[in-house]
């Protein structure tokens, strides 16, 4: 039997074969004789058993089948696709199968050379990494981050870093090829295989690289082709050996990425700048093939001269500002604005931003560059005693605070210092964050002006009559106000009085008519002792309320001691009348409620002239009696 165009072709007995005959020799055939021919017959065949790998002969082939003859009464069938990876197979080609079965029902054996692979391949494959030979395989397809590739039956990986030296951006091209290999790595637990075809060309560009760099010397000149582009630089294939632009080596201009220079395969001329004979590295430069901007800069740019620029890059401290290609001068942010508070240069300036500065000093040997962007613009302290006299009165925005007062500005540059004393009339406020926020926008007095160290000093309080003008004639020594008792200092206690004002009263004066103690909130009656505008301090008691006499302990806003005399007690009564209409209206006042004390004081400036018509009046008519 042969076969012949994928068909099994039988031979054909002649015609006049004597069928008769044989069954006849059959019978005259001695005893003992067939099974000694049989036995002789079975001597000319191979041994086979099952489960074993041999070496056949390929003894047909067609376009799906593969005939192999391994010495036994019958010869095997294998697939062609199991000799994919030897696409070069020919009739005569020794190969190895595997013995799956020596016959099937239709007595065929049954064979496969796939298997027979993968059964010696684990041996070849470990002996292949122990002796560094040199493989061939059959690259299968595109896997992530490789490809998959057929070596002795079984499926290693060919990562694209080991496929060249330089590297690959199409995998697809090497898919359904045969390369040669070596196997770098094998994992027996998971019976995983890595092999590189990189691993073989290695060794040839290691002796062209040491003749590479044996003729290089710093300075030299070479042309390259990109290689790859990282982030922090160039590789350039100088013909065997690789070389490395820094970024900072590409542009004298500042270089966000080196893709703003440079393409990938690009030919490129490069200077070499250094070498390392036992690393094999090699640096090489781009812009000093070009003359530093510096030199080029024009001789005319002096310090003073007004130039516009760039922003290329915002620090903390500054932008950096390309004022020339490849030069850049430094701003700081100090030079941004005449105010004093330093911000952020962000708060200023974006990247790309196209501005004008002027130059502050120079340096070609350093190749350095101060600019100032401020001096562009009038210096607000150049006529600040015209702007902002003393006396005069503005609006401010809160801007800082310290522990002692606040910084306000008047305009942008133009800062001053609000004193934490000078910040109410009555309140004692122990940290300006009590009193504002910052943002906040306050009326301002100009105190002082200190044009030569750039500074102002400003008050608040000013803008508003000092109440304690109006309290004098108010609190007199010997009145009595109701008040509440609200905190306690030591031995003195703080009072609540009309009008915001606080008063203190030492504890021995806060003993009660019934013999007590008065207590914190009790709301009583208290009689001024002494009073000091300038200090701004009251001092209070209640017991001399009821220790002196009915007249002293009578519950009146504003009731002085009262001597018998009625010119003063028509004087005081005035000043009473005038305090127990206004308390009549406020019980509890404010430091805003300056238009309430602006009524009392009216109130009494007018009772004050009115006794004074009143006394020259019957100054006239005594005269005008002595007369008559």
């Amino acid at each position: 039997m042969s076969v012949e165009n994928n068909k099994a072709v039988y031979a054909v007995p002649p015609a006049d074969f004597d069928w008769a005959g044989l069954e006849d020799d059959k019978k005259a055939m001695a005893p003992g004789e067939r099974e000694r021919l049989e036995k002789a017959y079975e001597d000319t065949l191979s041994s086979i058993s099952e489960k074993e790998v041999l070496m056949g002969t390929v003894v047909g082939m067609n376009k799906k089948e593969v005939v192999i003859n391994i010495g036994y009464k019958s010869e095997g069938v294998v697939p062609l696709s199991e000799f994919r990876y030897k696409p070069d197979l020919a009739v005569g080609d020794q190969v190895e199968v595997y013995i799956e079965k020596q016959e099937d029902k239709s007595g065929q054996m049954i064979i496969s050379h796939k298997t027979a692979r993968v059964h010696n391949a684990w041996g070849k494959v470990n002996h292949a990494m122990e002796t560094n030979e040199i493989i061939t395989g059959y690259v299968k397809c595109r896997t992530k981050g490789g490809l998959i590739v057929d070596v002795f039956g079984i499926e290693a990986f060919l990562p694209g870093s080991q496929i060249d030296v330089k590297p690959i951006r199409d995998y697809d091209q090497f898919v359904g090829k045969n390369m040669e290999f070596k196997v770098v790595k094998i994992n027996q637990e998971f019976k995983n295989v890595v092999v590189s075809h990189k691993a073989l060309i290695e060794a040839e560009l290691e002796a062209q690289k040491k003749q590479i760099i044996s003729g290089l010397e710093k300075g030299q000149v070479l042309e390259g082709t990109v290689k790859n582009i990282t982030s922090y630089g160039v590789f350039v294939d100088l013909g065997g050996v690789d070389g490395l632009i820094h970024i900072t080596d590409l542009s004298w201009g500042r270089v966000s990425h080196p893709e703003e220079v440079v393409q990938l395969d690009a030919k490129i001329n490069v200077v070499i700048l250094d070498f390392d004979d036992e690393k094999k590295r090699i640096a090489l430069g781009l812009k000093q093939l070009s003359a530093h901007p510096w030199d080029a800069l024009s001789a005319e740019m002096n310090v003073g001269d007004k130039v516009k620029g760039k922003v290329m890059v915002i620090t903390d401290y500054g932008a950096f500002v390309e004022v020339a290609p490849g030069v850049e001068g430094l701003l700081h942010v100090s030079e941004m604005s005449w105010s004093q508070h330093l911000r952020s240069p962000k708060d200023f300036l974006k990247e790309g931003q196209e501005i004008e500065c002027q130059i502050l000093n120079i340096d070609r040997e350093e190749r350095k560059m101060s600019l100032g962007m401020k001096q562009l613009a009038a210096d607000p302290w150049a006529d600040i005693e015209f702007k902002y006299p003393v006396g005069s009165r503005h609006t401010a925005k809160v801007r800082n605070f310290t522990h002692f007062g606040i910084f306000a500005e008047l305009e942008e540059g133009v800062d001053g210092l609000i004193h934490i004393s000078d910040l109410s009339w009555t309140k004692r406020i122990k940290h300006p964050s009590d009193f504002c926020k910052i943002g906040d926008d306050v009326e301002v007095q100009v105190l002082e002006v200190d044009k030569d160290n750039r500074r102002l000093s400003l008050g608040h309080k000013q803008v508003e009559e000092n109440p304690w003008d109006v309290f004098a004639g108010t609190f007199t020594v010997g009145s009595v106000h109701e008040g509440t008792i609200t905190g306690r200092n030591g031995n003195n206690f703080m009072v609540s009085l009309p009008y915001g004002v606080e008063g203190s009263v030492a504890l021995k004066h806060l003993k009660k008519e019934d013999g007590s103690k008065a207590n914190l909130e009790d709301k009583l009656p208290f009689k001024v002792l002494e009073f000091n505008g300038e200090a701004r301090r009251i001092v209070l008691s209640h017991t001399r309320t009821f220790e002196e006499g009915d007249d002293s302990a009578e519950l009146s806003p504003a009731a002085p001691k009262r001597a018998g005399r009625k010119s003063e007690e028509g004087a005081a009564g005035g000043q009473s009348l005038s305090v127990k209409s206004v308390n009549e209206k406020v019980e509890k006042s404010t430091l805003g409620d300056l238009s309430v004390l602006s009524d009392l004081k009216s109130a009494m400036e007018t009772k004050e002239r009115g006794g004074s018509k009143s006394k020259k009046k019957q100054s006239e008519e005594e005269e005008e009696d002595s007369a008559e």
